[in-house]
């Protein structure tokens, strides 16, 4: 089964790497992706993604998870699926 994940979080490291973090709506799970600095200009970071289940990780702690689905509310209200961010 898939599920649609919304962005939560996005995170630049000093190695130009850009990380992305999408989650289930309640939070619970969520799905990290990384992109080369580079790829960012040629890759549309959208609102949300639908991933596989066997893809998603628990969110473990509770702190995470409220904000987690605190922000996917926000994007979700705001944002079309599709919406570039």
């Amino acid at each position: 089964m898939a599920r649609r994940c919304w962005l939560v979080e996005r995170t630049y490291t000093d190695r130009d790497t850009i990380v992305l973090v999408y989650a289930t709506p309640d939070g619970e799970r969520s799905y990290r992706k990384e992109l080369a600095g580079s790829m960012l200009g040629r890759t549309t970071v959208t609102a949300a993604v639908t991933v596989d289940d066997d893809d998603l990780e628990p969110v473990d702690d509770e702190t995470t998870r409220r904000r987690y689905a605190a922000e996917a509310d926000h994007v979700r209200a705001d944002h079309e699926p599709d919406d570039p961010l």
